[in-house]
């Protein structure tokens, strides 16, 4: 008779250990490009905040602004069986295929900020309207040259669709006036460091440049610094896209002339929503959601500090 308790027991330990806890939450990933840049730290946590919010387990992955490492946390996310991703991707084209993993596997991809080439592998893609903000920047840009000068263009990750949307934007408005010259284009990554080592690299073959079209707010404080050690601060005129807090002070103090401000915890917390509602059964969520991107100059900052 003890046996056949124990025998009892030990099967309804065993069948006990093969449900699901109760109490045990859904999952959500938010996988960010790279966490060694203040904007994107806001939108990973807003991220994961509202995902918190909603009752769901929320855990950030770094990717580095690293391919192989984007892959490599699918790869985890997938073996333990989230719920939902929220993805900042590093790459357009790269990334795809890592979304086309979690989509085979049954988990549903949402990007932010960023999108990848492909119109089926995310569910939804909530982008900043890059194009029509640096369209607005480019104006500016003109009133402030005068319509005539030298200029150089940082240019953020090349594989990044958002580097490219905001350089046509800036171009499709700029470009239409022939004594606007554009000396030098490079790409800084996105990056403030590297900013800064291109820009002063730039300025040795072009010193009396007029201005520096930024494609982000890092690369715009890299190329401030640049121009601070080399003297030239006064005389040059920094551009930047984002609305990050150091870029909106120094816009303030007349340092940076202006900016794009993006919306990142408006991004964030429509991603994670709409995965949300996905996981409940909603599958009416529209593949590309833009948001708005608002001129900031010295003459509105205090709007925006």
């Amino acid at each position: 008779m003890k046996h056949l308790v124990f025998a009892l027991v030990g099967l309804l330990l065993f069948s006990c250990s093969q449900q699901p806890a109760e109490n045990e939450k859904p999952k959500m990933a938010v996988v960010i490009s790279t966490l060694n840049n203040p904007w994107f730290v806001v939108l990973a946590e807003s991220a994961a905040e509202k995902a918190r919010e909603m009752g769901y387990e929320a855990t950030i992955f770094d990717s580095q602004n690293n391919s192989a490492k984007e892959a490599e946390h699918f790869e985890n996310i997938i073996a333990s069986d989230y719920d939902a991703i929220l993805l900042n991707p590093t790459d357009a084209d790269g990334s795809v295929v890592n979304v086309e993993m979690a989509k085979d596997a049954g988990i549903p991809t949402f990007c932010m900020d960023r999108e990848v080439n492909s119109r089926d592998a995310a569910v939804s893609q909530v982008l900043s309207d890059s194009f029509s903000g640096c369209v607005k920047l480019g104006e500016y840009f003109v009133r402030e040259l005068d319509r005539s000068g030298t200029y150089a263009e940082l240019l953020g990750l090349v594989g990044d669709n958002n580097t490219w949307n905001r350089s046509m934007g800036f171009h499709s408005v700029v470009d239409k006036f022939p004594d606007l010259e554009m000396v030098a284009q490079q790409s800084a990554d996105f990056d403030r460091n590297k900013a800064m080592e291109v820009t002063e690299s730039i300025l040795q073959a072009h010193p009396n440049i007029d201005a520096i079209f930024c494609g982000n707010d890092a690369m715009a404080m890299g190329a401030y610094q640049a121009l601070v050690a080399a003297g030239k601060a006064d005389q040059v005129k920094v551009f930047g896209f984002d609305g990050a807090t150091d870029v909106l002070n120094a816009i303030a103090k007349g340092n940076i002339t202006a900016t794009g401000m993006q919306f990142p915890k408006m991004i964030a917390t429509k991603a994670a929503e709409f995965a949300d509602q996905y996981l409940d059964g909603d599958r009416d969520i529209a593949g590309k959601i833009p948001i708005d991107v608002e001129l900031v100059t010295q003459q509105n900052i205090e709007e925006y500090r």
